[in-house]
């Protein structure tokens, strides 16, 4: 669930962009196959809404020169808002068939789109034939949309969290900017010190609704060392002492100490807004929670860092990771399957083009120099090439994310089914920061009873 180039999660309202609504998903795959000169049509969806103009106007130069190199491909361009999967909207387009027939989707998306039957056998298409730097794609992204040794989508991003925190904010506390805090304990004290500030201020923000809430609950027991389903992801794992510290920790916070603000049920352009108005001190996030915070709610690069994961008694022993890719819509024809791979390999992962096309960035209001996308393995060509151009085109700050970068923490994925169970797990959320006498062993086991009956009906 982090923003990905073209998906700068400004709310969870679906926005219809340059005259495409919902109709334009609908695009049968045996209609738009072909024309009568032999082309290949694909409509591909997360195309840049119309205000967000130099990322719109990149996508429609990456879609011209595709199709300049490309001349039997047509690529049709389908807007689904400002963010490309909020889960409801997407969950209700998978069930209606009106995906595109490359369509966007979250690393926790892969049980739902194989439970749609929607979803295309990609394997025997994705090559170096289609995508010239498959083989460097880091394994892990591909097995992620895999299932039954068979390849659903391809990975285009991937990210890791740690502990966004605003350096402005930092100094008028008397805190050391250089020094973020690396314990939830030390994280309660700067949130008292920042949130003393007045005039709204929040120390430590935190997310409750729209999904937000469960993830970042997953997120947290991760730094403690657990989970929140067992090994074999059979069964819920997070009613336990684990979890009750993180809702403990959240509810001193909260209203033992005042310095987490009193609206809560935030999702993503919520939090974010309050971040670029200058209301925010911490939360936790990926490093491209920064970029949003800039192109859609006004802030300043310059305003922000970040270090690791903060872990309850000493260094966090786990970060929650994850990412997005594109599946692509059953019935597809192999020519249409091929031409959307294409499309994907030059816009996402070819350094230099499309999202990796840094020079480009570097003048416009989006940042060069963040710590990710990290699609490739280490040692491959095409990381060298990623780099080399990241670091000779950089236009923000890199020493902000050099903590996060020098103390990397081991990274878990997100569980299986994730968005169903982020949906409950937002109550558990919700709970303890909107009700003082809410009891969280009560909140604990309702929500384990919930994933288990999820988990139970998937067997």
């Amino acid at each position: 669930m982090s923003v990905p180039q073209y998906r700068k999660a400004a709310a969870l309202t679906l926005v219809a962009g340059l005259g495409l609504g919902l109709a334009a998903c609908s695009t049968k795959s045996d209609d738009a196959s072909g024309d009568a000169s032999g082309k290949v049509t694909i409509t591909v969806d997360c195309q840049p809404v119309g205000a967000q103009k130099e990322l719109l106007q990149n996508w429609n130069a990456d879609v011209a020169e595709f199709q300049r190199l490309n001349p039997d491909i047509v690529v049709k361009s389908v807007s689904v808002g400002e963010q490309c999967n909020n889960p409801p909207d997407f969950t209700a387009r998978l069930a209606g068939g009106t995906v595109t027939d490359v369509f966007y989707g979250y690393m926790t998306d892969l049980q739902q789109v194989l439970d749609s039957g929607q979803a295309m056998d990609i394997t025997e298409y994705a090559s170096k034939d289609t995508i010239p730097t498959w083989d460097s794609v880091d394994p892990a992204l591909k097995e992620v949309f895999s299932d039954d040794g068979k390849l659903y989508a391809v990975p285009v991003k991937n990210y890791s969290m740690g502990l966004v925190y605003n350096k402005v904010l930092f100094q008028r506390a008397g805190l050391d900017v250089n020094n973020p805090p690396k314990t939830w304990t030390e994280v309660r004290d700067a949130a008292k010190k920042i949130a003393a500030l007045g005039d709204g201020i929040a120390g430590y923000a935190e997310y409750s609704a729209g999904n937000t809430g469960g993830w970042h609950f997953t997120a947290l027991p991760y730094a403690q060392g657990g989970q929140v389903l067992t090994a074999d992801g059979s069964k819920a794992d997070f009613n336990n002492a684990l979890g009750r510290q993180v809702l403990q920790n959240l509810r001193d916070m909260r209203y033992g100490d005042d310095s987490m603000g009193d609206r809560q049920l935030l999702q993503w352009g919520d939090l974010l807004t309050n971040a670029g108005a200058g209301k925010v001190g911490m939360f936790i996030g990926a490093p491209d929670a920064t970029q949003a915070i800039v192109s859609q709610f006004q802030g300043r690069f310059e305003d922000w860092a970040m270090g690791p994961l903060p872990g309850q008694d000493g260094p966090a022993k786990g970060t929650l990771g994850g990412g997005e890719g594109y599946f692509f819509k059953k019935d597809l024809t192999p020519e249409q399957v091929r031409a959307g791979l294409k499309w994907i390999a030059y816009q996402k992962l070819t350094p230099g083009k499309g999202q990796l096309d840094y020079a480009r960035s570097k003048p416009q209001n989006y940042p060069v120099g963040l710590p990710q996308p990290l699609l490739f393995t280490n040692g491959s060509e095409a990381q060298r090439q990623e780099l080399e151009l990241r670091k000779a085109n950089a236009n923000v700050d890199t020493t902000n994310f050099a903590n996060f970068e020098a103390n990397p923490v081991p990274i878990k994925g997100e569980p299986r089914n994730a968005q169903a169970i982020y949906a409950v797990l937002d109550a558990v959320m919700s709970g303890v920061l909107t009700n003082p006498d809410a009891n969280i062993d009560t909140l604990l086991k309702t929500a384990e009873e919930k994933v288990n009956k999820l988990l139970a009906a998937e067997r």
